[in-house]
């Protein structure tokens, strides 16, 4: 147990309370194995059984050539109809052509695709079924492919200011390396009202094809930050005013002892199994858990990002208006 767990915080610097006192701030006390009828079951993290075989070759190719780790964010091969269709609708960002599939083209998902590449003046290219599966880099490209140029980092200073009447609602991943569970983690995000996401160059999974198809668009319209440690984004986001807030199966707080859930804030989540790393821990203001009345102990750090974004985003609508920028 490193030092200083299990002791309250204080206010960081710069930190504004708009006249509020300070909560009460935890550190999770890691608790190994079940006890006694109170034990602290993990959320927030995926569990620990080993990838499942598939029976499929063409699929298990597909996954080797997604594992290849983009440089910078990535985000420049794109699959699937929701996010082919939502980078064409934001239009933020250049496309260079989109593959359709021949035998795909009714679909009604699919015209409106052909119609808002028409729109941008993107080439469309009808190829077969067969060159489609060979450019696809997903296991089910859902008969459209685009290619892009590359999602462009933020600036992690800009995830700190306010956000028209929102105020500063950022997720940051602590090691996330499955590709499908980072994309629903930002699709989560942009739909919870999230203002903006961290990720981290190293031990952490990037845009990747399958991620990107996962996010379903929404990596279109959230500003993601890319740094090359968390701990020390962390430290600077606080410094700027935002609370930290880990969530970690080990936390003896639960999610509902959270006070700040209207306060700029970003949300940590741990890794795969894991959980939050000691430094990054250490970093946080308050580290809370999710219930669980099951017998399984994890959540998918996916589905644990969704109760939590969400019961935050309650909390949100629930008469906050913005108020003062943090000094």
């Amino acid at each position: 147990m490193s030092a200083g767990r299990g002791k309250q915080r204080g206010t960081p610097p710069g930190r504004s309370r708009r006249g509020a006192a300070p909560p009460r701030v935890t550190r999770g006390t890691r608790n190994s194995g079940r006890g006694g009828g109170s034990s602290q079951r993990r959320a927030g993290s995926a569990n620990q059984s080993g990838p499942g075989r598939r029976s499929d070759r063409n699929a298990q190719t597909a996954d080797r050539r997604d594992e290849a780790r983009p440089r910078g964010l990535g985000g420049d091969h794109v699959e699937g109809r929701q996010a082919v269709r939502e980078l064409l609708r934001a239009g933020k960002r250049k496309v260079h052509e989109v593959l359709i599939s021949e035998d795909a083209h009714s679909a009604a998902t699919l015209a409106e695709i052909v119609d808002l590449a028409g729109d941008r003046r993107v080439p469309v290219r009808e190829v077969t079924r067969r060159k489609l599966d060979e450019a696809a880099l997903t296991a089910a490209p859902q008969g459209v492919i685009a290619k892009a140029a590359a999602v462009q980092p933020v600036p992690l200073e800009e995830l700190a200011r306010p956000v028209g009447n929102s105020l500063p609602l950022v997720v940051a991943t602590d090691g996330v390396t499955d590709p499908g569970n980072l994309g629903a983690i930002l699709r989560t995000a942009e739909v919870a009202g999230a203002t903006g996401v961290v990720l981290t160059s190293h031990r952490s999974a990037n845009l990747t094809p399958a991620a990107v198809k996962a996010a379903a668009g929404a990596i279109e319209y959230l500003p993601i930050a890319l740094v090359g440690g968390l701990p020390a984004a962390l430290a600077k986001l606080r410094d700027a005013g935002l609370w930290a807030i880990g969530l970690d199966g080990h936390a003896p707080d639960g999610l509902e002892s959270l006070r700040v859930g209207d306060e700029p804030l970003v949300l940590v989540l741990g890794a795969e199994g894991r959980g939050l790393s000691e430094l990054v821990e250490r970093r946080c203001d308050q580290v809370v858990s999710i219930p669980v009345l099951g017998r399984i102990e994890s959540l998918n750090v996916a589905a644990a990002a969704a109760v939590a974004l969400f019961d935050i985003a309650r909390t949100r609508r629930r008469g906050h208006t913005l108020g003062p920028a943090p000094e």
